[in-house]
């Protein structure tokens, strides 16, 4: 509708300057570039995506991307994100559309020696952020034969909101992490008004019940940064988690990497506070794909083919998270001492910090791997727990597989969803005392491996994985948001 009505209102324009051409009173030279800028600009849809160069986010927001492409083909997107991200994420140009890729600088200069400092990567990156994406999102504009429509960008670039308002389209955050995570940060103020930011060290285990849908909450799964002080001491991408919430409500729609029937008193009470909420999840259905279309280079697939079923732990902590050596040697130590079959993802460089001749004692019934394919490995009947570092991702593809799950969290919002898998959604543990001992690694896959607690928690489990499921039927929640997703992208006037 929209793509014919901008033609016929073309066409009539087009006629009323050919007649002027030639008058002494019209400026030909600006008719004649009206005339060419008709001709070769589009009507057709552009979105632009902005993206984060952290963990898991981009690939998250690129996946959504690629089903909206597939369901709108005349839609463009361009999809902005730092080279090294984009290099991956492109790399299957069989099922990517070419016209979705432009890099940015991430901020790491040159031949630069990194010191080993936390979020060092992206405090480069959110320093020049908001320069770097206005710069290309205004080259992309100069250069497109189609004009930006829409922006789309991760929740964390909250900045972007006044480049969507300078050029008039819509703006429209996602936000990567769970309902959870986000209402702890929308009552960020709250918190920090009501406990300060200094001296709490103390009360770890104080209740937090004035936060709705968190009864039992203790101050102690917040995340850190929620009450730190002096927050541009610790650099931009700290700054970029405080300035964040005070934004995200200006924009046209907020989307959420949830279904609405997993959290739906947060959900609700976050409706109350956005113009539209889009909870959508899984992006692709939770069948697992063929086995032939999966990179499984060190063959965990098959490995998994020979064990019983709900028989193996699967272990891995993310792209981020890192075991300090002390606890791979005692999970490693455990893992030996439990003879639980188990499927460990672990860098190269941290095979190091094994036990000397663990691989070769546990070769039997143990796998080490630099690489597995996560959602594959967890979908597969032989596996029985996820032990893993809680981030989202993670966190919903277990639920999504029906796995339980062990929990060794680090930061941020691994302490929130930590608490969620314990005490909301009853599927899993965190393991005690929230790092890995020996004996605290093997009572806590004894407990879901082989005791009722575990049964409990797989009963669990499989009920969400059927929520998940119902989600993305035809008429699941999941599918409705999707769809009012794509219609405000590609109807008339965006809104």
């Amino acid at each position: 509708m929209r793509s014919k009505h901008f033609k016929n209102e073309c066409r009539k324009v087009k006629r009323l300057l050919k007649r002027n051409v030639g008058s002494t009173h019209s400026n030909t030279a600006y008719q004649s570039t009206l005339l060419s800028a008709m001709d070769t600009v589009s009507p057709e849809p552009h979105v632009a995506v902005l993206s984060t160069a952290l963990a898991s986010h981009p690939n998250t927001l690129f996946r959504l991307v690629k089903k909206l492409a597939k369901a709108a083909p005349h839609v463009k997107f361009t999809f902005f994100s730092s080279a090294k991200y984009n290099l991956t994420l492109f790399s299957n140009t069989s099922s990517t559309p070419s016209n979705m890729r432009h890099d940015i600088h991430d901020g790491i200069p040159e031949n630069h020696v990194f010191a080993g400092e936390p979020m060092e990567d992206m405090n480069l990156f959110f320093a020049v952020a908001a320069d770097e994406f206005r710069r290309a999102v205004k080259h992309v504009m100069k250069n497109s034969d189609r004009k930006i429509t829409c922006i789309i960008c991760h929740a964390f670039l909250w900045f972007t909101c006044d480049l969507a308002q300078e050029i008039g389209v819509p703006w429209v955050p996602y936000w990567t992490p769970g309902a959870s995570s986000l209402t702890i940060y929308i009552y960020k103020d709250l918190f920090r008004q009501t406990l300060g930011v200094e001296g709490n060290e103390g009360r770890m285990n104080e209740k937090l019940n004035f936060i709705p849908g968190f009864s039992d909450y203790r101050l102690g799964d917040l995340p850190r940064d929620v009450l730190s002080n002096n927050i541009e001491l610790k650099g931009p991408f700290y700054v970029m988690l405080y300035k964040m919430p005070q934004t995200l409500a200006r924009g046209d729609a907020l989307i959420v990497n949830s279904f609405e029937e997993l959290d739906p008193d947060l959900i609700k009470n976050l409706k109350s506070k956005f113009k539209k909420i889009f909870t959508i999840w899984p992006i692709s259905p939770p069948d697992s794909p063929p086995q032939s279309s999966v990179s499984d280079e060190y063959g965990c697939l098959p490995w998994l083919q020979k064990h019983h079923p709900n028989s193996v732990a699967y272990i891995a902590f993310g792209t981020r998270a890192m075991l300090p050596p002390n606890e791979i040697n005692a999970l490693a130590e455990a893992l030996e001492a439990s003879g639980i079959p188990f499927l460990w993802s672990l860098k190269d460089d941290l095979k190091k910090h094994l036990p000397l001749g663990f691989l070769d004692r546990t070769s039997e019934f143990g796998k080490v791997v630099a690489f597995a394919p996560q959602v594959q490995v967890l979908s597969h009947g032989a596996t029985g727990v996820f032990i893993t570092h809680s981030g989202w991702q993670s966190v919903m593809e277990s639920l999504t597989a029906g796995v339980p799950i062990i929990c060794r969290p680090f930061w941020g919002d691994q302490l929130v969803n930590t608490w969620m898998v314990e005490n909301v959604y009853k599927i899993g543990m965190r393991v005690d005392g929230g790092v890995f001992t020996k004996n605290g690694a093997i009572d806590a896959i004894a407990q879901v491996l082989l005791h009722e607690k575990g049964k409990m928690f797989r009963e669990q489990s499989t009920a969400y994985k059927e929520l998940v499921i119902k989600a993305v039927e035809a008429d699941g929640s999941s599918t409705e948001n999707f769809k009012g997703l794509l219609e405000m992208i590609t109807a008339p006037g965006n809104l």
